[in-house]
């Protein structure tokens, strides 16, 4: 999903949006060697950072960085340095954890779903203090149940996603990789999709832009981000284990 806001910020700068301030997405990932889905995805980010770097036009104002064997070293100067911490995975997945943690202690206001650690997160600093988007955990539970997903339709009905998606496949992009794993990506998405990705996309683009829009200010950002490390206390390994200890092990 990320990905796809890339693409669809390419395209918003190359029409004249200007961003007023430079921006910069920084990704990190890994992917076991049988994971062929996530080495496209990883294959794409790294296509799109050579694509975009090589666009005078646009490589002022976005810059894509995969950062690559990410590790706790790396975590340690990555992690002071963001301003936003994207926890975007699909509601009901869980994949969102103590990452989200260390980023809010660290200042970084949250981007992301309604999902894991990201709930806690939106109870302690409140709604204005965080941006939530996206389908809620029983509405993807329903969709997987009733087995009534179809990313294709939401491809083929919406100009924007479709616009984003076809980008995968263009011209383009396939000067700078390989033309059997951005098919497979694309096709992914278009006739799969189980993470559905392209459910969320839209409302997930609104509520980034305005998050960037939101950082213009700086005071009131300043705001959000101390309200956010003042309430990261509440994820203290201390209070955790007390916890534990007094619903569970009652020792």
């Amino acid at each position: 999903m990320n990905v796809l806001y890339v693409i669809y910020k390419y395209f918003d700068i190359k029409a004249g949006n200007i961003p007023k301030t430079p921006i910069t997405v920084i990704f990190g990932a890994k992917a076991a060697k049988a994971y062929t889905i996530a080495k496209d995805i990883i294959h794409l980010i790294l296509c799109l950072s050579k694509f975009i770097e090589a666009d005078k036009d646009v490589s002022p104002y976005l810059k894509v960085v995969m950062v690559e064997n990410y590790n706790v070293t790396l975590a340690e100067k990555l992690i002071p340095a963001c301003d936003i911490s994207e926890q975007i995975s699909l509601a009901s997945k869980e994949a969102s954890g103590t990452g989200n943690m260390k980023f809010m202690l660290n200042s970084a206001v949250t981007l992301g779903t309604i999902d894991g650690a990201n709930v806690e997160i939106a109870q302690l600093v409140g709604k204005d203090n965080i941006y939530t988007f996206g389908a809620s955990s029983d509405e993807v539970i329903a969709h997987y149940k009733n087995e009534d997903y179809k990313s294709k339709k939401i491809y083929e009905e919406d100009e924007d996603i479709k616009k984003c998606v076809d980008f995968i496949i263009s011209d383009e992009l396939k000067q700078y990789g390989d033309e059997e794993n951005l098919t497979r990506l694309y096709n992914e998405l278009v006739n799969k999709d189980w993470f559905m990705t392209l459910l969320d996309l839209k409302e997930y683009i609104r509520v980034k832009e305005q998050a960037f829009a939101d950082y213009e200010d700086r005071k009131a950002w300043g705001r959000k981000m101390l309200i956010n490390t003042a309430m990261a206390g509440f994820f203290s390994s201390d209070r955790t284990i007390r916890q534990y200890n007094t619903d569970i092990w009652k020792l």
